[in-house]
């Protein structure tokens, strides 16, 4: 790649490095899948900032003349690369309900997108420096929402899922309502849903007569949960237990929902529990988990969840991109009964 530029033109720089750009891509100078020099070394062989280099790169990337792989650099794209969509996603973390939920949006997508996947880890300033390393670089970005639950930084972080587009937005997994506009989002109601899925298992838990809440301390919404807890049973008569770690004692006739990830510390230690007393999964103590994934056919023998359908999830988002309309969609939530209720 040869670029000369005039810094006595009126032209902006960035301006002239895109035309000349285009033109050796037009010529065949540049071809599919070569690899061109980053932001910095571009710069440096201008003489010019760093910011007019990125300026120009992403108005090519936003014409698909370029493509950004993660860790690789930019590149000339192909004719086939120019008609993918690009995706960012962003989730919290990495969870086997993440994966599902992922899984089933490439699926649906199909060869019609590339998608390159980052995470956040529940931190705000990584979020901040993904938007400003990657915002307008991509059609669409796809948001997992996921933080502290203080005013503070709930605020912070509407405020940064604001930068995007309305148009390129999509959050899946929570809603931050205050963020304005005709984006879309595909969220599970922590404040009800828990409330809907327990009125599945009403009678056999009312005949019991008590619930023994297990709130683990990783719980992001475990305290928002807890209220649809409380609301479901005080309109069926149930005794509520709440417990910062699985119960030393457990009895005949117990039910207990763990809020809790995947196979953690508190189902394992439940289990054991349970198997100390003598007491059976499903006849003499009930067990319900929060959050549906494969393994839970076996665990227990077939372990019992409150949960909303992950797979769903990723396939209404892609949906919503496939047809390019963004809506706001609740995500189905139910009790999936196995052996251990």
């Amino acid at each position: 790649m040869n670029i000369r530029i005039n810094k006595k033109d009126n032209t902006p720089l960035y301006k002239q490095i895109c035309e000349q750009i285009r033109g050796q891509i037009r010529e065949g100078v540049l071809l599919p899948g070569q690899l061109l020099p980053s932001l910095n070394q571009l710069a440096i062989l201008l003489d010019i900032s760093r910011e007019t280099t990125k300026k120009a790169y992403n108005q090519l990337l936003r014409e698909r003349l370029l493509i950004a792989q993660q860790g690789k650099g930019i590149f000339v794209a192909g004719r086939r690369e120019a008609d993918l969509k690009e995706i960012l996603v962003i989730l919290d973390k990495q969870s086997v309900y993440n994966q599902i939920l992922v899984q089933a949006f490439q699926d649906t997508l199909g060869e019609s997108a590339r998608i390159t996947i980052l995470l956040h880890g529940q931190n705000l300033d990584v979020l901040e420096y993904y938007l400003d390393q990657h915002l307008d670089r991509y059609d669409y970005y796809v948001v997992s929402p996921h933080f502290s639950l203080d005013s503070r930084s709930q605020s912070r972080a509407g405020k940064l899922l604001r930068r995007i587009p309305n148009r390129k937005l999509i959050m899946v997994d929570n809603w931050i309502e205050s963020v304005p506009g005709n984006y879309g989002v595909v969220y599970q109601d922590f404040r009800h849903d828990a409330y809907d899925g327990l009125n599945e298992g009403r009678e056999d838990i009312r005949r019991e007569g008590r619930l023994k809440v297990v709130v683990l301390p990783q719980s992001l919404y475990g305290s928002i949960i807890l209220e649809s807890i409380y609301q479901f049973a005080d309109e069926n008569s149930i005794q509520v237990f709440v417990y910062s770690q699985v119960p030393d004692n457990l009895e005949k006739g117990d039910v207990v929902l763990v809020l809790n990830s995947q196979l953690d510390s508190g189902l394992a230690l439940l289990a054991r529990r349970i198997g100390e007393s003598g007491l059976e999964p499903g006849r003499d103590v009930r067990i319900i988990s929060y959050n549906e994934f494969p393994l839970n056919e076996v665990v227990l023998g077939g372990l019992t969840t409150l949960s909303t359908d992950f797979p769903a999830m990723g396939r209404t988002a892609a949906k919503m991109i496939l047809s390019g309309t963004l809506r706001k969609v609740h995500n189905p939530f139910h009790l999936v009964r196995r052996k251990t209720f």
